[in-house]
């Protein structure tokens, strides 16, 4: 099994050349990768995303043996250390032939789920460069990606559970909170092209899908969809509204207490900590306005179950390959499903799915 992440900076060194990785070929201006740069030195230079990762690979792997599969885990990234084209030879080298592979994003959409395919790709030619008998077709080589998995009742019965832990350090039991749930912010040109050319969308109506589940779960009719980490010029838009103008408003409407989850991301990265932790947290207080933060998914016993539930779905070649997101050595699941989004020459701010 290959644990295929997004990467983060171990240190304040490796800072600037992450970004550089992240934004490679985007045109980003060097000014503006700085002041990126200033949010991971705010924390060290350390991402907490490699740590989380490795927690939640310790969890796969003690579920895995309580099971009795004996399945290696192994840890690759897109940007960063351990880069997937490393981890890919090393495990060819171990003699892996036949790897599943779970990404870090439950969703749609090309940086939720096309670009992993490509990370797949990527690794493969990689490897053929190293390995001149390693292509798929000489060696058996199948990288196979495991399927979207926002869907998952595991995976919403979790969230569900951390919103009730959130809810119980507000500071008023009395009054009702408002349930607000983000998820990473895209150009709206780029969530029109989520999903297949015929099922355009596709990553803003699976956040809203999963957001509505975990709501029903709770007994709450109504809630709020809204988005954070949005980056790029101004002119051009992006799903909104953002969360923290979403926090004004809220208040401007006499609303007292906020519950905000992540439901977006699977653990609590530098995008959650920054924007939620420190600017929504930050400003919830100038309002005057209660704010408990849930938890998101990581190393809840139910999420890593369900895991290796999907492992042991696909491990011995069965599953549904047909499901959205699965697909063999980088190929994609619907023919140009998740185009890559048009880039404008200077963008702002790396997104990070």
């Amino acid at each position: 099994m290959l644990f295929l992440s997004f990467g983060g900076p171990d240190g304040p060194d490796d800072v600037m050349p992450f970004l550089e990785n992240v934004t490679r070929g985007r045109g980003v201006p060097r000014d503006r990768l700085e002041a990126v740069a200033k949010h991971y030195q705010h924390f060290g230079g350390v991402s907490p995303i490699n740590r989380l990762n490795l927690d939640m690979i310790d969890a796969l792997r003690a579920g895995l043996a309580a099971r009795g599969r004996d399945l290696p885990v192994w840890f690759g990234n897109r940007n960063w250390n351990p880069m997937a084209e490393d981890t890919l030879a090393d495990m060819y080298r171990a003699g892996h032939r036949r790897v599943l592979v779970f990404p870090t994003s439950a969703w749609g959409g090309y940086s939720g789920c096309r670009q992993y395919h490509e990370d797949i790709d990527r690794a493969l030619r990689s490897l053929a460069r190293l390995e001149p008998t390693s292509t798929a077709s000489d060696s058996g080589v199948v990288l196979r990606k495991l399927p979207q998995y926002w869907a998952e009742p595991a995976f919403l019965d979790a969230g569900a559970d951390a919103v009730r832990r959130a809810a119980a350090s507000l500071p008023d039991a009395t009054t009702r909170p408002r349930l607000v749930f983000t998820a990473h912010s895209v150009p709206m040109s780029a969530d029109r092209s989520s999903g297949p050319p015929d099922d355009s969308g596709l990553y803003s109506r699976q956040v809203l899908a999963s957001a509505t589940a975990v709501a029903e779960r709770l007994g709450y009719d109504e809630f709020d969809q809204v988005w954070q980490s949005r980056s790029g010029p101004p002119q051009v838009p992006w799903l909104e509204p953002d969360i923290c103008d979403h926090l004004e408003d809220l208040a401007a409407q006499g609303v007292t207490q906020v519950i905000v989850y992540p439901i977006g991301f699977i653990s609590d990265h530098l995008e959650v900590i920054w924007d939620l932790d420190n600017e929504a947290a930050e400003l919830a207080a100038e309002l005057g306005m209660g704010y408990a933060r849930a938890d998101t998914v990581g190393t809840d016993p139910r999420f890593v179950d369900m895991i290796i539930d999907m492992v042991d779905r696909y491990a011995d070649g069965g599953g549904d390959t047909d499901a959205f997101g699965c697909g063999d050595n980088g190929s994609l699941c619907r023919p140009e499903c998740c185009a890559p989004p048009a880039r404008p020459a200077r963008s702002g701010r790396p997104t990070a799915p």
